[in-house]
Protein backbone atom coordinates (compact mmCIF):
# COMPACT_ATOMS: atom_id res chain seq x y z
CA UNK A 1 0.00 0.00 0.00
CA UNK A 2 1.23 3.46 -0.73
CA UNK A 3 2.61 4.96 2.67
CA UNK A 4 1.77 9.13 2.49
CA UNK A 5 0.61 9.06 5.90
CA UNK A 6 2.90 8.56 9.53
CA UNK A 7 2.56 9.51 13.11
CA UNK A 8 6.34 10.08 14.56
CA UNK A 9 8.12 11.53 18.05
CA UNK A 10 10.74 13.60 17.50
CA UNK A 11 12.85 15.00 19.78
CA UNK A 12 16.30 17.37 19.94
CA UNK A 13 19.32 16.79 22.03
CA UNK A 14 19.18 17.97 25.58
CA UNK A 15 22.20 20.89 26.35
CA UNK A 16 24.93 18.98 28.58
CA UNK A 17 25.56 20.47 32.15
CA UNK A 18 27.76 22.53 33.36
CA UNK A 19 31.03 21.21 35.66
CA UNK A 20 31.79 22.02 39.07
CA UNK A 21 35.79 21.30 39.51
CA UNK A 22 38.31 23.68 40.85
CA UNK A 23 41.97 23.27 39.70
CA UNK A 24 43.87 21.04 41.85
CA UNK A 25 48.16 21.43 40.88
CA UNK A 26 51.60 20.76 42.84
CA UNK A 27 52.25 23.83 44.56
CA UNK A 28 48.43 25.27 43.30
CA UNK A 29 46.79 24.37 46.77
CA UNK A 30 43.90 26.73 46.37
CA UNK A 31 43.30 27.04 42.61
CA UNK A 32 40.18 28.70 40.92
CA UNK A 33 37.14 26.99 39.68
CA UNK A 34 37.86 25.51 35.98
CA UNK A 35 34.64 23.57 35.65
CA UNK A 36 34.07 23.51 31.65
CA UNK A 37 30.64 23.99 29.93
CA UNK A 38 28.05 21.58 28.92
CA UNK A 39 27.79 20.43 25.04
CA UNK A 40 25.20 21.25 22.57
CA UNK A 41 22.23 18.92 22.01
CA UNK A 42 21.93 17.53 18.82
CA UNK A 43 19.48 19.40 16.54
CA UNK A 44 16.21 17.61 14.55
CA UNK A 45 16.68 18.20 11.11
CA UNK A 46 14.50 17.94 7.63
CA UNK A 47 16.26 16.90 4.57
CA UNK A 48 14.82 15.92 0.91
CA UNK A 49 16.12 13.13 -0.81
CA UNK A 50 14.87 12.91 -4.46
CA UNK A 51 15.30 8.89 -4.06
CA UNK A 52 12.27 8.53 -1.58
CA UNK A 53 9.01 8.84 -3.04
CA UNK A 54 6.38 7.37 0.12
CA UNK A 55 6.61 7.78 3.98
CA UNK A 56 6.71 3.58 4.06
CA UNK A 57 10.10 4.05 6.56
CA UNK A 58 8.00 6.12 9.16
CA UNK A 59 5.95 3.57 9.69
CA UNK A 60 7.99 0.68 11.29
CA UNK A 61 10.08 3.36 13.48
CA UNK A 62 7.93 5.83 15.03
CA UNK A 63 10.76 7.45 17.43
CA UNK A 64 13.46 9.89 16.31
CA UNK A 65 15.75 11.38 18.79
CA UNK A 66 18.75 13.73 18.36
CA UNK A 67 21.58 13.27 21.02
CA UNK A 68 22.10 15.06 24.47
CA UNK A 69 25.46 16.85 24.78
CA UNK A 70 28.02 15.85 27.17
CA UNK A 71 28.49 17.45 30.23
CA UNK A 72 31.82 19.72 30.59
CA UNK A 73 34.70 18.44 32.83
CA UNK A 74 37.80 19.69 34.64
CA UNK A 75 40.39 21.95 33.39
CA UNK A 76 37.67 23.98 31.63
CA UNK A 77 37.06 21.18 28.95
CA UNK A 78 33.68 21.61 27.39
CA UNK A 79 31.36 18.74 27.14
CA UNK A 80 31.14 16.99 23.21
CA UNK A 81 28.11 18.09 21.22
CA UNK A 82 24.91 15.86 20.63
CA UNK A 83 24.76 14.16 17.56
CA UNK A 84 21.65 15.89 14.61
CA UNK A 85 19.26 13.67 14.12
CA UNK A 86 18.65 13.26 10.43
CA UNK A 87 15.03 12.44 9.07
CA UNK A 88 15.16 11.89 5.17
CA UNK A 89 11.66 12.97 3.37
CA UNK A 90 10.28 12.71 0.09
CA UNK A 91 9.66 16.08 -1.44
CA UNK A 92 5.98 17.15 -1.12
CA UNK A 93 5.93 16.27 2.69
CA UNK A 94 4.07 18.56 5.35
CA UNK A 95 4.91 18.24 9.06
CA UNK A 96 1.87 18.73 10.83
CA UNK A 97 1.27 19.01 14.66
CA UNK A 98 0.07 16.20 15.43
CA UNK A 99 -2.69 17.43 18.30
CA UNK A 100 -3.80 20.49 16.58
CA UNK A 101 -3.49 19.30 12.53
CA UNK A 102 -1.57 22.79 12.13
CA UNK A 103 1.19 22.96 9.62
CA UNK A 104 4.95 23.21 10.85
CA UNK A 105 7.02 22.84 8.02
CA UNK A 106 6.16 22.39 4.51
CA UNK A 107 9.22 20.70 2.40
CA UNK A 108 7.66 21.24 -1.43
CA UNK A 109 10.57 23.99 -2.02
CA UNK A 110 13.38 23.41 0.16
CA UNK A 111 16.22 22.46 -1.08
CA UNK A 112 18.63 22.84 1.97
CA UNK A 113 18.64 20.70 4.82
CA UNK A 114 15.64 22.33 7.82
CA UNK A 115 16.81 22.19 11.82
CA UNK A 116 13.04 21.75 13.01
CA UNK A 117 14.20 21.40 16.68
CA UNK A 118 17.17 23.37 17.95
CA UNK A 119 19.41 21.56 20.45
CA UNK A 120 19.44 22.68 24.34
CA UNK A 121 22.52 25.17 24.70
CA UNK A 122 25.06 23.58 26.86
CA UNK A 123 25.00 25.16 30.72
CA UNK A 124 27.55 27.41 31.66
CA UNK A 125 30.75 25.20 33.84
CA UNK A 126 31.56 26.87 37.24
CA UNK A 127 34.34 28.72 35.72
CA UNK A 128 31.97 31.63 34.58
CA UNK A 129 30.63 32.38 38.11
CA UNK A 130 33.57 33.29 40.20
CA UNK A 131 33.13 36.93 41.66
CA UNK A 132 35.35 38.60 44.13
CA UNK A 133 33.28 37.84 46.72
CA UNK A 134 32.60 34.68 45.28
CA UNK A 135 35.46 32.82 44.43
CA UNK A 136 34.62 28.75 44.81
CA UNK A 137 31.28 28.70 43.48
CA UNK A 138 30.12 25.77 43.65
CA UNK A 139 27.19 25.16 41.54
CA UNK A 140 27.14 25.21 37.17
CA UNK A 141 24.08 26.33 35.22
CA UNK A 142 22.47 22.62 33.89
CA UNK A 143 21.97 22.03 30.17
CA UNK A 144 18.45 23.54 28.36
CA UNK A 145 15.74 20.99 28.35
CA UNK A 146 15.36 18.97 25.01
CA UNK A 147 12.35 20.16 22.68
CA UNK A 148 9.96 17.31 21.80
CA UNK A 149 6.83 16.99 19.69
CA UNK A 150 4.21 14.11 18.10
CA UNK A 151 4.25 15.18 14.28
CA UNK A 152 2.44 13.65 11.12
CA UNK A 153 4.02 13.69 8.52
CA UNK A 154 1.56 13.89 5.42
CA UNK A 155 2.94 13.48 2.00
CA UNK A 156 1.50 15.53 -0.87
CA UNK A 157 2.27 14.91 -4.25
CA UNK A 158 4.05 17.37 -6.22
CA UNK A 159 2.68 17.95 -9.79
CA UNK A 160 1.50 20.89 -12.19
CA UNK A 161 -2.29 18.66 -13.21
CA UNK A 162 -4.13 16.68 -11.10
CA UNK A 163 -6.35 14.48 -13.28
CA UNK A 164 -9.44 13.47 -11.30
CA UNK A 165 -12.63 11.66 -11.45
CA UNK A 166 -15.24 8.45 -10.66
CA UNK A 167 -13.55 5.56 -10.66
CA UNK A 168 -13.20 4.12 -14.30
CA UNK A 169 -13.82 6.61 -16.10
CA UNK A 170 -10.05 5.88 -18.01
CA UNK A 171 -7.62 7.88 -15.80
CA UNK A 172 -5.64 5.26 -16.10
CA UNK A 173 -5.99 4.82 -19.46
CA UNK A 174 -5.45 8.49 -20.48
CA UNK A 175 -2.32 8.62 -18.38
CA UNK A 176 -0.55 5.51 -19.69
CA UNK A 177 -0.63 7.58 -23.54
CA UNK A 178 -0.42 11.01 -22.84
CA UNK A 179 2.99 9.94 -20.19
CA UNK A 180 5.36 6.87 -19.84
CA UNK A 181 3.69 5.99 -16.73
CA UNK A 182 2.65 2.50 -17.02
CA UNK A 183 -0.41 2.69 -14.25
CA UNK A 184 -2.08 -0.96 -13.81
CA UNK A 185 -5.61 -0.57 -16.23
CA UNK A 186 -8.44 -2.90 -15.77
CA UNK A 187 -12.62 -3.02 -16.08
CA UNK A 188 -12.96 -2.93 -12.11
CA UNK A 189 -13.12 0.41 -9.44
CA UNK A 190 -9.96 1.21 -7.65
CA UNK A 191 -7.66 -0.62 -9.92
CA UNK A 192 -5.47 2.75 -8.83
CA UNK A 193 -4.48 2.52 -5.56
CA UNK A 194 -1.88 4.71 -5.74
CA UNK A 195 -1.60 8.13 -7.16
CA UNK A 196 0.45 7.84 -10.24
CA UNK A 197 3.12 10.60 -11.54
CA UNK A 198 4.11 10.60 -15.07
CA UNK A 199 5.23 13.73 -17.34
CA UNK A 200 3.73 15.07 -20.64
CA UNK A 201 6.04 15.78 -22.74
CA UNK A 202 5.25 18.44 -25.72
CA UNK A 203 7.01 19.93 -28.65
CA UNK A 204 9.44 22.57 -28.43
CA UNK A 205 10.11 22.01 -24.81
CA UNK A 206 6.45 22.68 -23.59
CA UNK A 207 5.03 20.43 -20.58
CA UNK A 208 4.06 19.41 -16.86
CA UNK A 209 3.96 17.09 -14.81
CA UNK A 210 0.59 14.90 -14.32
CA UNK A 211 -0.52 12.81 -11.36
CA UNK A 212 -3.25 10.22 -11.97
CA UNK A 213 -5.47 11.20 -8.31
CA UNK A 214 -7.12 7.31 -7.72
CA UNK A 215 -11.34 7.39 -7.89
CA UNK A 216 -12.94 9.96 -5.72
CA UNK A 217 -16.45 9.23 -4.23
CA UNK A 218 -19.66 10.60 -3.29
CA UNK A 219 -18.95 11.17 1.08
CA UNK A 220 -15.12 10.76 0.29
CA UNK A 221 -14.50 14.06 1.72
CA UNK A 222 -16.01 12.61 4.84
CA UNK A 223 -13.78 9.33 5.06
CA UNK A 224 -16.38 7.23 3.00
CA UNK A 225 -14.30 4.64 0.33
CA UNK A 226 -10.48 4.69 -0.71
CA UNK A 227 -10.77 8.62 -2.58
CA UNK A 228 -10.24 10.45 0.77
CA UNK A 229 -6.77 8.95 0.99
CA UNK A 230 -6.11 10.87 -1.88
CA UNK A 231 -7.64 14.06 -1.78
CA UNK A 232 -4.64 15.52 0.21
CA UNK A 233 -2.88 14.96 -3.14
CA UNK A 234 -5.28 16.91 -5.05
CA UNK A 235 -4.04 20.11 -2.42
CA UNK A 236 -1.20 20.75 -4.77
CA UNK A 237 -2.02 20.88 -8.53
CA UNK A 238 -2.62 23.81 -10.12
CA UNK A 239 -5.03 22.90 -12.64
CA UNK A 240 -7.32 19.77 -12.65
CA UNK A 241 -8.22 17.63 -15.77
CA UNK A 242 -11.87 16.27 -14.85
CA UNK A 243 -12.38 12.95 -16.54
CA UNK A 244 -15.94 11.63 -17.28
CA UNK A 245 -17.46 8.79 -18.95
CA UNK A 246 -19.31 10.62 -21.96
CA UNK A 247 -20.70 7.25 -23.06
CA UNK A 248 -22.06 6.54 -19.78
CA UNK A 249 -20.87 3.07 -20.28
CA UNK A 250 -21.80 2.23 -16.70
CA UNK A 251 -25.06 4.21 -16.73
CA UNK A 252 -23.79 6.94 -15.15
CA UNK A 253 -24.46 10.62 -15.68
CA UNK A 254 -21.61 12.30 -16.70
CA UNK A 255 -23.01 15.93 -15.18
CA UNK A 256 -24.09 14.89 -11.96
CA UNK A 257 -20.42 13.30 -11.52
CA UNK A 258 -18.88 16.62 -12.24
CA UNK A 259 -21.31 18.20 -9.83
CA UNK A 260 -20.70 15.47 -7.00
CA UNK A 261 -16.88 15.52 -7.20
CA UNK A 262 -16.97 18.64 -7.41
CA UNK A 263 -18.87 18.95 -3.81
CA UNK A 264 -16.61 17.07 -2.27
CA UNK A 265 -13.42 19.02 -3.15
CA UNK A 266 -15.19 21.97 -1.53
CA UNK A 267 -16.23 19.94 1.58
CA UNK A 268 -12.49 18.70 1.81
CA UNK A 269 -10.96 22.41 0.97
CA UNK A 270 -12.70 25.30 -0.23
CA UNK A 271 -10.04 26.54 -2.40
CA UNK A 272 -9.33 23.34 -4.56
CA UNK A 273 -13.25 24.23 -6.00
CA UNK A 274 -11.60 27.67 -6.87
CA UNK A 275 -8.66 26.07 -9.42
CA UNK A 276 -8.39 25.98 -13.03
CA UNK A 277 -10.79 23.20 -14.25
CA UNK A 278 -10.91 21.35 -17.81
CA UNK A 279 -13.60 18.44 -18.71
CA UNK A 280 -12.08 15.75 -20.38
CA UNK A 281 -15.48 13.88 -22.01
CA UNK A 282 -13.92 10.61 -22.37
CA UNK A 283 -15.07 7.43 -24.60
CA UNK A 284 -16.21 9.50 -27.82
CA UNK A 285 -15.47 6.78 -29.48
CA UNK A 286 -17.73 4.41 -28.09
CA UNK A 287 -21.29 6.39 -28.56
CA UNK A 288 -22.76 7.07 -31.89
CA UNK A 289 -21.48 10.26 -34.07
CA UNK A 290 -25.03 11.74 -33.55
CA UNK A 291 -24.93 11.11 -29.97
CA UNK A 292 -21.80 13.03 -29.65
CA UNK A 293 -22.78 16.51 -30.37
CA UNK A 294 -25.92 16.12 -27.98
CA UNK A 295 -23.38 15.43 -24.79
CA UNK A 296 -21.10 17.86 -25.36
CA UNK A 297 -23.81 20.44 -26.16
CA UNK A 298 -25.20 19.42 -22.96
CA UNK A 299 -21.94 19.65 -20.61
CA UNK A 300 -21.28 22.96 -22.21
CA UNK A 301 -24.85 24.29 -21.04
CA UNK A 302 -24.60 22.47 -17.62
CA UNK A 303 -21.45 24.28 -16.55
CA UNK A 304 -21.27 27.53 -18.74
CA UNK A 305 -20.95 29.90 -15.91
CA UNK A 306 -18.23 27.54 -14.08
CA UNK A 307 -15.75 28.76 -17.05
CA UNK A 308 -14.84 25.06 -17.40
CA UNK A 309 -13.68 24.31 -21.13
CA UNK A 310 -15.16 20.75 -22.35
CA UNK A 311 -12.26 18.77 -24.45
CA UNK A 312 -14.12 15.62 -26.51
CA UNK A 313 -11.68 12.97 -26.12
CA UNK A 314 -10.74 9.51 -26.67
CA UNK A 315 -8.40 8.01 -24.22
CA UNK A 316 -8.26 4.68 -26.37
CA UNK A 317 -7.69 6.14 -30.03
CA UNK A 318 -5.88 9.60 -28.66
CA UNK A 319 -8.75 11.78 -30.48
CA UNK A 320 -8.73 15.14 -28.72
CA UNK A 321 -6.04 14.25 -26.76
CA UNK A 322 -3.39 16.41 -27.99
CA UNK A 323 -5.35 19.89 -28.27
CA UNK A 324 -6.37 18.80 -24.52
CA UNK A 325 -2.79 18.68 -23.69
CA UNK A 326 -1.65 22.43 -25.30
CA UNK A 327 -4.58 23.87 -23.48
CA UNK A 328 -3.43 22.89 -20.20
CA UNK A 329 0.00 23.53 -21.57
CA UNK A 330 -0.66 26.93 -21.97
CA UNK A 331 -3.16 28.00 -18.95
CA UNK A 332 -0.32 26.55 -16.64
CA UNK A 333 1.64 29.13 -18.26
CA UNK A 334 -0.48 31.88 -16.66
CA UNK A 335 0.27 30.38 -12.90
CA UNK A 336 3.18 30.84 -10.92
CA UNK A 337 5.66 27.90 -11.21
CA UNK A 338 6.65 27.10 -8.08
CA UNK A 339 4.82 24.39 -6.26
CA UNK A 340 2.00 25.34 -4.20
CA UNK A 341 3.46 25.57 -0.59
CA UNK A 342 1.23 25.35 2.97
CA UNK A 343 1.76 28.31 5.07
CA UNK A 344 3.38 27.81 8.68
CA UNK A 345 0.53 27.71 11.37
CA UNK A 346 1.83 26.27 14.25
CA UNK A 347 5.26 27.76 15.87
CA UNK A 348 6.97 25.22 18.18
CA UNK A 349 9.46 28.04 19.30
CA UNK A 350 6.91 29.79 20.52
CA UNK A 351 4.98 27.33 22.56
CA UNK A 352 8.40 27.05 24.71
CA UNK A 353 8.09 29.98 26.25
CA UNK A 354 5.11 31.04 28.51
CA UNK A 355 6.76 33.69 30.18
CA UNK A 356 5.17 37.18 29.63
CA UNK A 357 7.50 38.82 31.81
CA UNK A 358 10.18 38.18 29.21
CA UNK A 359 8.09 40.92 27.26
CA UNK A 360 8.62 44.37 28.01
CA UNK A 361 5.61 46.92 27.13
CA UNK A 362 6.38 51.09 27.67
CA UNK A 363 5.39 54.21 26.65
CA UNK A 364 8.39 55.99 24.99
CA UNK A 365 6.93 59.14 24.37
CA UNK A 366 3.71 60.31 24.15
CA UNK A 367 1.35 58.54 21.17
CA UNK A 368 4.62 56.08 20.99
CA UNK A 369 4.68 52.64 22.76
CA UNK A 370 7.23 49.76 21.99
CA UNK A 371 7.05 46.30 22.70
CA UNK A 372 10.51 44.11 23.68
CA UNK A 373 11.53 41.02 24.88
CA UNK A 374 13.27 37.68 23.82
CA UNK A 375 9.58 36.62 23.06
CA UNK A 376 8.77 39.48 20.82
CA UNK A 377 11.54 38.76 18.63
CA UNK A 378 11.29 34.73 18.40
CA UNK A 379 7.86 35.74 16.92
CA UNK A 380 8.51 38.38 14.40
CA UNK A 381 11.14 36.16 13.34
CA UNK A 382 8.76 32.98 12.80
CA UNK A 383 5.90 34.92 11.05
CA UNK A 384 5.06 36.08 7.54
CA UNK A 385 3.18 39.34 8.66
CA UNK A 386 2.11 39.47 4.86
CA UNK A 387 0.38 36.20 4.37
CA UNK A 388 -3.02 36.14 5.97
CA UNK A 389 -2.58 33.52 8.24
CA UNK A 390 0.35 34.91 9.68
CA UNK A 391 -1.17 38.23 10.29
CA UNK A 392 -3.89 36.47 12.45
CA UNK A 393 -1.23 34.69 14.17
CA UNK A 394 0.23 38.14 15.13
CA UNK A 395 -2.91 39.62 16.38
CA UNK A 396 -3.90 36.24 18.25
CA UNK A 397 0.16 36.58 19.58
CA UNK A 398 -0.92 40.21 21.06
CA UNK A 399 -3.67 39.16 22.36
CA UNK A 400 -3.23 35.78 24.39
CA UNK A 401 0.03 37.38 25.75
CA UNK A 402 -1.73 40.52 27.21
CA UNK A 403 0.32 43.07 25.15
CA UNK A 404 -3.29 44.85 23.94
CA UNK A 405 -4.21 45.21 27.43
CA UNK A 406 -1.16 46.14 28.73
CA UNK A 407 -1.17 48.82 26.08
CA UNK A 408 -4.13 49.87 27.45
CA UNK A 409 -3.11 50.57 30.80
CA UNK A 410 -0.27 52.72 29.73
CA UNK A 411 -3.16 54.79 28.38
CA UNK A 412 -2.48 54.24 24.56
CA UNK A 413 -5.46 55.80 22.49
CA UNK A 414 -6.48 55.17 18.84
CA UNK A 415 -4.19 56.68 15.89
CA UNK A 416 -1.55 56.25 18.43
CA UNK A 417 1.88 54.07 17.33
CA UNK A 418 3.36 50.67 18.76
CA UNK A 419 6.51 49.64 17.49
CA UNK A 420 7.90 45.93 17.45
CA UNK A 421 11.51 46.39 16.79
CA UNK A 422 11.46 47.09 12.94
CA UNK A 423 8.10 46.79 12.51
CA UNK A 424 5.65 49.83 13.84
CA UNK A 425 1.86 50.13 13.12
CA UNK A 426 -0.99 52.26 14.14
CA UNK A 427 -2.84 51.46 17.32
CA UNK A 428 -6.78 51.23 16.44
CA UNK A 429 -9.67 48.51 18.50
Amino acid sequence: MFADRARIFIRSGKGGDGHVSFRRELYVPDGGPDGGDGGKGGDLIFVVDPGLNTLVDYRHKRKYCAGDGKEGSKKKCTGASGEDMILKVPAGTVVKDAETGKVILDMANRTEPVVLLKGGRGGKGNQHYATATMQAPKYAQPGQRAKELWVDLELKVIADVGLIGFPNVGKSTFLSRVTNAKPKIANYHFTTLNPNLGVVDLAEGNGFVIADIPGIIEGASEGVGLGYQFLRHIERTKVMIHLVDAASVEGRDPIEDIIAINKELEAYNPELAKRPQVIAANKMDAMPEEDREVIIEMLEEAFADKDMKIFPISAVSGQGVKELLWYVNDLLKELPEEPIEFDQEYFFELQEDDDQESIVVKMEEPGVYSVEGPKVERMLGYTNLESEKGFEFFQKFMKENGILDRLEELGIEEGDTVQLYNLAFDYYK
